[in-house]
């Protein structure tokens, strides 16, 4: 009988750990690209120019960046409904998802999709909580057997882990052996509701029940993150399921305007949030790079807004 439980690891990655250095010129642009594009997003719905539904991710911009470089074109990422980050990380030029949440011509899905659910090559999105989870231990089950070698990804959410299909999907990665990396952003609340009054025991726990691996990352340095998780991930293309647990903020509302937040909530996670403190510690740099990535997305907007709608949101 194999035994799970020694590939189970316990630890830690604080801010700073991995990298006594400033953030790449390229994760810095990258995370205030996804910064600007989602509060483009939230103005375009205040100005009504977006219609139905979009969860940002703002305080989050962080983890694809970081996770982004350990990917190869093999491998698949499925996303959720706050994927934005994890799209424009994987692929780098955001216009044509833009197009798909406005509905214009060049949009990846034909405008069918918009924000939530988007298909790209090996990426997928979807606004099914839990819904990934099982579908990438498949995709990882295909992998293992005809791809060596490649990997599959999902990222989930601290209020997914209240679904059945999360713990079947363990289960079977664990059993199975599976190439599957489950990536947790844990923002500490689930649309309303803080994670600790509908979350009893901790992710770390849940995933050492099945023999799993985890590792809880509380750094925002994409760098550090890099040189920490790097040889986990390796790991996982070899059959070690892993779970990585990012502790984060959501800056942003549930979708939209629907923050029910304190000011004093509301306070606390801006005060944590990777923006504030690049903005104090690098200065100019930080500047310059902010207003190119607030330019770029300007143009972009401006750009997208003017093409025709697509031939499927026109029907």
């Amino acid at each position: 009988m194999t035994d799970h439980t020694a590939t189970t690891t316990v630890a830690t990655v604080p801010e700073g750990a991995g990298s006594t250095s400033p953030p790449t010129d390229a994760d810095l642009a990258a995370m205030l690209l996804i910064r600007h594009f989602e509060r483009a997003l939230l103005d375009l719905f205040a100005r009504g120019e977006l219609h139905g539904t979009t969860h940002t991710c703002l305080g989050q911009e962080h983890v694809p960046v970081a996770l982004a470089p350990l990917l190869g074109e093999r491998d698949y990422v499925f996303s959720n409904h706050r994927g934005h980050g994890h799209y424009i990380a994987r692929f780098g030029d955001p216009s044509d998802l833009l197009a798909e949440i406005m509905g214009r011509e060049g949009a990846v899905c034909n405008g069918v999709g918009g924000s939530q659910h988007v298909f790209r090559d090996r990426y997928l999105s979807t606004g099914v909580q839990g819904e990934s989870l099982p579908v990438a231990a498949g995709a990882a089950l295909h992998l293992k057997r005809h791809e060596p070698g490649a990997l599959a990804l999902a990222y989930t959410g601290d209020g997914t882990w209240g679904e059945g299909a999360v713990y079947e999907a363990l289960n079977m990665a664990a059993l199975w052996r599976l190439p599957l990396l489950v990536v947790v952003e844990n923002n500490g609340i689930a649309q309303s509701t803080a994670t600790g009054t509908h979350m009893a025991g901790t992710v770390q726990a849940r995933a050492a029940a099945f023999g799993i691996a985890h590792l809880r990352v509380e750094s925002t340095d994409p760098a550090g993150i890099r040189a920490m998780t790097g040889p986990l991930v390796e790991r996982v293309r070899d059959g070690a399921p892993l779970v990585l647990e990012f502790v984060t903020q959501r800056l942003g509302p549930h979708s939209k305007g629907d923050d029910t937040r304190t000011d004093a909530e509301l306070r606390r996670v801006r005060e944590a949030d990777w923006h504030a403190r690049y903005r104090t510690a690098l200065g100019e740099r930080f500047a310059a790079a902010d207003a190119a990535a607030a330019d770029r997305v300007a143009r972009l907007v401006a750009e997208v807004a003017a093409r025709p709608l697509s031939v499927w949101s026109a029907a």
